[in-house]
């Protein structure tokens, strides 16, 4: 995450997280499921501002502000997470938060868990309170598997039901597309649709040290979520067929629960000239460009 100070309040980005494989190898008694995956992060993201104020509150503008208006106000993960720390450390002070959403609602890239994240680094920053990334992941897990991650947000394995992290380095800069063509998908109706299958972990090998290299790594593990996924929404192998037939792409997956797809490519020239065929033959979808980073 960045931060960038302007006008007495401070912006935080909450950049896309991406499942590069995602594997579920188990269930617990409690009925979470056991992950294993590669996590990475994009060059795109939602942004946050913070602001000294008497009272908590939340504005949310954006490119997909209105998908979120359609949700209570109060179930939202900013405010949530916002509420949990300061009932936590008994802060009485307020908030003015602002969230620009840039990342399209419900579509397993993580920006409700990564503005999660966010939030939660800004105000024990605003608030002075003594967290680090560790205590902060804490209490970020009781609000989604994937806040702890992106609290970090730095490429990671990703093991336990979100709170266990080994740092992945040496991922391999690439071009990246990413896809979703505008339906949204509840996590739990996902995991619901997978029913009791559960697979094996993959081995931690050393990454690849390019794109090309990290596209056969990755076809050796899959996303345990698409098939499920793709029950519930047909419209993603659709997508995930048009990535794959752009040109040069290396490798078209799901991210997450779904619905976004990503591509694969070499560098970011190559996922330019991909996503702007891909957008020109279905201006409904939304459609990015940008380029995976071993530090988002």
């Amino acid at each position: 995450m960045t931060v960038k100070v302007a006008h007495g309040e401070f912006h935080l980005t909450a950049p896309a997280k991406l499942n590069l494989y995602l594997h579920i190898v188990g269930v617990r008694e409690d009925g979470y499921h056991l992950l294993d995956s590669l996590v990475v992060f994009a060059g795109l993201h939602d942004e946050l501002a913070f602001a000294s104020d008497d009272t908590l509150s939340l504005v949310i503008r954006g490119p997909f502000s209105a998908a979120l208006g359609e949700v209570n106000l109060d179930d939202n993960l900013v405010l949530r997470a916002a509420r949990h720390l300061a009932r936590l450390h008994r802060v009485k002070a307020g908030a003015a938060i602002t969230l620009t959403k840039n990342l399209p609602v419900a579509a397993g890239i993580g920006g409700g868990s990564a503005d999660a994240a966010a939030t939660l680094l800004g105000l024990a920053r605003l608030w002075n309170l003594d967290l680090d990334a560790r205590a902060l992941g804490g209490l970020g897990l009781e609000l989604g598997a994937d806040v702890p991650v992106c609290i970090e947000s730095r490429p990671a394995f990703m093991g336990g039901i979100g709170e266990e992290l080994t740092p992945a380095t040496g991922v391999p800069a690439a071009g990246l597309v990413l896809v979703n063509p505008g339906v949204a998908l509840s996590t739990a109706a996902v995991f619901k649709a997978l029913g009791g299958t559960v697979s094996k972990p993959a081995p931690r090998e050393a990454l690849p040290e390019d794109a090309a290299g990290l596209a056969r790594y990755l076809k050796a593990r899959r996303n345990d979520l698409a098939a499920p996924a793709m029950s519930l929404a047909p419209g993603i192998e659709t997508v995930r067929t048009a990535i794959a037939a752009t040109p040069d792409c290396l490798l078209s997956q799901m991210s997450g629960s779904g619905t976004t797809c990503f591509g694969l490519y070499a560098d970011r020239a190559t996922a330019d000239v991909a996503a702007a065929t891909l957008a020109e033959g279905h201006p409904e979808w939304w459609v990015a460009a940008t380029e995976l980073f071993a530090d988002a």
